[in-house]
This record gives structure tokens, C-alpha cells and sequence, in this order.
């Protein structure tokens, strides 16, 4: 039986093999990144960043602390003051997403119960974000992510 040599025309094609997969695989991770990127944060962020401190500051006079849980059928955002007592804001938007992608997001419809702002939601296991926008009975405007892990 004849002996096979490995020749420069077998590494060629192993070189051009390796990088025409590396290459590959690199344009379906950049796609998918791209394809499931939900977005700009905001619109200007020089501006935002002129005014982040400002933000912060006023948030954290109000004092308040945000908690979410969901608990048969019920998604249950409470937004306690310093002293715990539960507040009751001018309003509230709030956006429920996956933080990875925006295909599962929705906007839950949360009504005040005199604790909480509550709101039927079935949520399937898993980690959740809450990016919500209230306003405070003064005027301030309190925005803040509020994660949820669903499930064990």
C-alpha cells in the first residue's frame, strides 16, 4: 500500500478549513447579538451623563425602596418611603422584559391596592427586569430597573 504524504496543498486546505470556520462562527455570534440587542438607554448620552447626578441626588432624597415579586398569577411591585410605610405615586410606567431581548416584553396594567401596585401576570420561570418610571408627589421622577428571578 502506497504511503500518503501530507502535502502543502493538505495544509492549505486545513488552514483555509480552521479560519473558514472561525469566520463562521463569528458571523452568527455577531448576528444574533445584533438581531437580540434591545436598544439604546437613552438618546443623548452626554446629557444624560450632564444630569445623572442631579437624578441621583433627588431619587435619593425621596427615599424610597422598590421590591418586586410575582406570586400566583400576580406581579407585585411595592414602593415603600424611609420609614416603610407603602407610597402611592402620580403615576407609573413600567415595561416587564427578559434582560437579553425585547420579544417577551410587556406592559403590565398595576393598580394600586393601598400596599402595592399589583397586576395579573403569568410569568414563566426565570430572570426578569422591571424598568420602571414613577412620579412622586412632588414632581420627582424616579426611574429604576428592578430585577425578579421567577421560579428556584
Amino acid at each position: 500500500m502506497a504511503e500518503r504524504k501530507f502535502t502543502g496543498r493538505h495544509a492549505a486546505m486545513v488552514f483555509i478549513g480552521a479560519f473558514a470556520i472561525i469566520i463562521g462562527v463569528n458571523i452568527v455570534l455577531a448576528y444574533s447579538a445584533v438581531k437580540t440587542f434591545p436598544g439604546l438607554e437613552v438618546k443623548n448620552s452626554y446629557v444624560a451623563s450632564q444630569e445623572f447626578d442631579d437624578r441621583r441626588e433627588a431619587q435619593e432624597a425621596l427615599g424610597w425602596t422598590v421590591k418586586a415579586r410575582s406570586t400566583g398569577g400576580l406581579l407585585i411591585l411595592s414602593i415603600t418611603d424611609a420609614q416603610g410605610k407603602p407610597v402611592e405615586v402620580q403615576t407609573l410606567d413600567a415595561v416587564l422584559g427578559r434582560p437579553t431581548h425585547v420579544q417577551d416584553d410587556m406592559t403590565p396594567d398595576f393598580k394600586f391596592d393601598g400596599t402595592a401596585y399589583v397586576a395579573p401576570v403569568e410569568l414563566s420561570d426565570g430572570n426578569w427586569n422591571i424598568r420602571m418610571t414613577a412620579l412622586a408627589p412632588d414632581g420627582t421622577e424616579f426611574t429604576q430597573r428592578v430585577v425578579l428571578i421567577v421560579g428556584d
